[in-house]
């Protein structure tokens, strides 16, 4: 295997499992576990709004990632042209 290829994947199955992890720690309507983390560090209503917001900037990041690796895979290895063994 191409060592851009390993590269791209692990780096794929990181963000993938990244955003599924990020994406579950964010609060609907204050029931979410980033809420209950953040009430027990932060007492007030803007501590919980930083967590939020640095919730937010992690998963653009990790999606932006994700994305990113798709389309590397995409241009570079098009369909039926990765040989496995």
């Amino acid at each position: 295997m191409n060592p851009l290829l390993i590269i791209v994947l692990i780096l794929l199955v990181l963000s993938g499992i990244g955003l599924i992890v990020f994406i579950l720690l964010h609060s609907g309507k204050g029931t979410g576990i980033s809420d209950a983390i953040a009430s027990s560090v932060y007492s007030t209503q803007t501590g919980t709004s930083i967590v939020e917001k640095n919730l937010d900037r992690i998963t653009i990041g990790l999606a932006i990632t994700f994305i990113v690796c798709l389309l590397v895979l995409m241009i570079i290895y098009p369909q039926g042209s990765i040989s496995i063994g």
